[in-house]
């Protein structure tokens, strides 16, 4: 991890579904570079609170509040950024990053799985980029503080291109998150607002704990990827806060891969 160099300092952040995996080191990353943040969880008080504890032993971190919250929720939403205003003022980065998985084969699959699957990850992403915009739009350019009127960074996957079987809910929520990404930046660029995705590859979390918990497993997954290693967590966290800041001002409207290169489709290696 490098060092800080309070880059995002006096800025303020909500970071969604933070309260492990992903999430966490995007908050962690952020709340190390100076910026407040509010970690939000779902069910996991315990993660989110923990995770508030390591960033407050970081030299000169960020300030941080945790608070629960159904990103598919709209009261949900309005009350994150409710307590972000209460506790440290304007918000200046969101990172919309809840998301779920709930597999199943098409055909089998219930209306109960798509939807609580695009509701989370899609109409979630919604919600919390509607009321950041809305936020960027009253404040206006922060002088001082950041270039920007303010940064979303939507976390997306690699499944916003690549077609995945038996995940048809997940992968169409990603899909249409480039759309919603990249129409935001479009149609909010001129005030400022930058508006990006990250998308990572296969990442060490928990939710793919079976996959590189297993020996067998961990090598048919390394078979999809040219790095031939899978991600760390705190390398999505890195191209977040990197996104968030400054350093980055010019890219807006755009999906950054950590991936390994899975995207550049390895199967064809050798002709296919």
């Amino acid at each position: 991890m490098q060092k800080p160099n309070q880059r995002l300092k006096n800025q303020n952040a909500i970071i969604t579904g933070s309260s492990n995996g992903i999430g966490k080191a995007i908050a962690i990353a952020i709340a190390r570079e100076g910026a407040n943040v509010l970690i939000n969880y779902h069910s996991d008080k315990e993660g989110a609170e923990e995770v508030a504890h390591t960033i407050s032993k970081f030299d000169n971190p960020g300030k941080t509040i945790v608070c629960k919250g159904d990103v598919s929720k709209e009261d949900d939403v309005l009350a994150m950024f409710s307590q972000v205003h209460k506790n440290f003022g304007p918000v200046d980065i969101c990172v919309p990053n809840a998301g779920i998985q709930m597999d199943a084969p098409l055909h089998e699959m219930t209306l109960e799985q798509w939807s609580t699957v695009v509701n989370v990850n899609l109409t979630g992403q919604f919600l919390c980029a509607r009321s950041a915009i809305r936020e960027f739009l009253k404040n206006g350019v922060r002088e001082g503080i950041s270039r920007s009127a303010g940064k979303i960074i939507h976390v997306s996957s690699v499944h916003e291109v690549i077609p995945w079987a038996g995940h048809a809910n997940y992968a169409a929520s990603k899909g249409g998150l480039v759309m919603l990404m990249q129409s935001i930046c479009q149609e909010y660029g001129p005030y400022k607002i930058r508006c990006n995705s990250v998308a990572p590859g296969a990442i060490k979390t928990d939710i793919n704990k079976e996959v590189w918990g297993d020996p067998v497993k961990l090598e048919k997954v390394k078979e999809l990827i040219p790095y031939k290693e899978m991600g760390e967590a705190e390398e999505i966290g890195s191209v977040a806060c990197w996104l968030a800041s400054d350093e980055s001002e010019y890219i807006n409207g755009t999906t950054i891969f950590v991936d390994g290169g899975m995207t550049c489709y390895p199967g064809f290696t050798t002709n296919g």
